[in-house]
């Protein structure tokens, strides 16, 4: 039996619903601990007297580091297995982001957030690849979006954070706040189980095949008869065959996307709370975090239901291109309601295609790269954030209509790119190795 046709017969359950919560509200704290360092700019700027320029190169340093894990990870999960790297990537990110509470001056502080950043950027990938390799393929792409909406909840806790904690005992405890809640985080993922498919993958058959009845079990249903089917071409396959044929070419497009949409997102975001607070004196502190959190949420749930109405790329091309058309409403708006309404669309659409996107990337890739393709892909995205801190003090120093119009830019190219060489994977059964790789039209 093949191991899809295994799993689908297992169903989504208990077992499918315990990690969609693990690995969600790991979710909620990776986004909580990218936004908080935002929330806390202006408390260090102000104990460490740092110029826009200083400031941007320790927000760049958290999305360097990410960039450095999430490529480091995702070959590591390829070559040991998910569960490992499952546990470590929280771990480091916990111990070092709590470190980062004690920095004794703006460079230790830079140092302690890229080694954050290097375990929050491997614990991303992975999630998704553990996740997407348990699940049914019916609503495969609803349930992935719905994991990527825990966003919105670590968007909501650190808004949260920030209002309480801030104004009273500063930005110190607000990051050592964030790396608690990792620390149990931590506990909980110790008892998550090796992925079935990459034991498969690495031609273990008995091992997979009782971790699916193990599976079965937790969800009340009767293991699947028959042993599961070793794919063709099983063994480890090299972060080279990504570029290779016409796998390479769907990394490339990948890539191309996550590097373009990494780089109009964080450049708004991580100018975001100056932004509002320099600009438009009706939208001070944290108020204007939970307003384009309740726009996220649909954008998410909205998505969820189309993924499998429309298909993917329909999906991630209308939600960029849309992205893009709000961000330039945002730049030309006149009145204050016209700014609320273009960054509400703007959060809206953006997190919606966000979320399409961690359900294709891990969809296009065999179980044999599953990680390394989807760490390498958002480590573009990396490299997307790690540039437009820097690009959008630049940009803002010009104007604001300026910043945004050129964020708009890069989620119309993304749009572009999806719409004119994405293939759809809605309803296609994922593939384990690179031998029985089909590619899709």
């Amino acid at each position: 039996m093949h191991i899809q046709d295994a799993i689908d017969r297992v169903g989504f359950g208990r077992f499918q619903r315990r990690l969609f919560l693990l690995c969600g509200i790991t979710w909620a704290a990776d986004a909580a601990e990218i936004l908080l360092l935002s929330f806390a700019l202006p408390g260090v700027t102000e104990e460490f007297g740092l110029t826009s320029g200083q400031a941007g190169l320790v927000v760049a340093s958290t999305f360097a580091g990410m960039l450095a894990g999430a490529w480091f990870w995702g070959i590591m999960a390829d070559r040991v297995g998910r569960r490992l790297g499952f546990q470590l990537t929280i771990a480091i990110f916990a111990v070092f982001g709590l470190a980062s509470a004690f920095a004794p001056g703006p460079v230790w502080l830079a140092v302690l957030r890229a080694l954050t950043g290097f375990g929050l950027g491997g614990a991303m990938p992975l999630d998704f690849a553990l996740f997407t390799e348990y699940l049914p393929t019916r609503d495969r792409g609803r349930w992935l979006v719905l994991l990527e909406s825990w966003w919105a909840v670590g968007t909501v806790a650190a808004a949260g954070l920030a209002l309480i904690i801030m104004p009273t005992v500063g930005w110190r405890w607000l990051l050592a706040t964030s790396a608690a809640a990792a620390l149990l985080v931590l506990w909980a993922r110790l008892r998550v189980p090796e992925s079935a498919r990459y034991l498969l993958a690495r031609g273990d058959v008995a091992a997979a095949s009782a971790l699916v009845a193990e599976v079965a079990r937790i969800n009340g249903v009767t293991p699947p008869a028959g042993p599961l089917t070793l794919p063709a071409g099983q063994g480890a396959a090299g972060p080279g065959d990504l570029l290779r044929g016409a796998l390479g070419r769907t990394t490339l497009l990948l890539w191309t996307v996550w590097l373009l949409i990494g780089f109009g997102y964080y450049g708004i975001f991580a100018w975001l709370p100056q932004i509002f607070a320099d600009e438009y004196g009706f939208l001070r502190s944290y108020q204007y975090v939970f307003f384009l959190a309740l726009a996220q949420l649909p954008g998410y749930l909205s998505a969820a239901w189309l993924v499998e109405r429309a298909g993917r790329k329909p999906v991630l091309a209308g939600y960029l291109a849309a992205a893009a058309v709000a961000t330039f409403g945002w730049a030309v708006a006149g009145t204050s309601a016209m700014v609320l309404i273009s960054a509400g669309l703007m959060n809206f659409f953006t997190l919606g295609a966000w979320a399409a996107l961690y359900a294709y990337t891990p969809e296009r890739y065999p179980t044999q790269l599953r990680a390394s393709g989807l760490g390498a892909a958002s480590g573009f995205a990396r490299i997307g954030a790690v540039t437009a801190p820097l690009a959008g003090g630049a940009l803002l120093a010009l104007s604001l209509t300026v910043a945004l119009t050129v964020f708009a830019a890069a989620f119309l190219l993304a749009a572009l790119a999806v719409a004119g060489y994405a293939a759809e994977t809605r309803g296609t059964r994922l593939d384990d190795t690179v031998a029985e790789r089909v590619p899709l039209r």
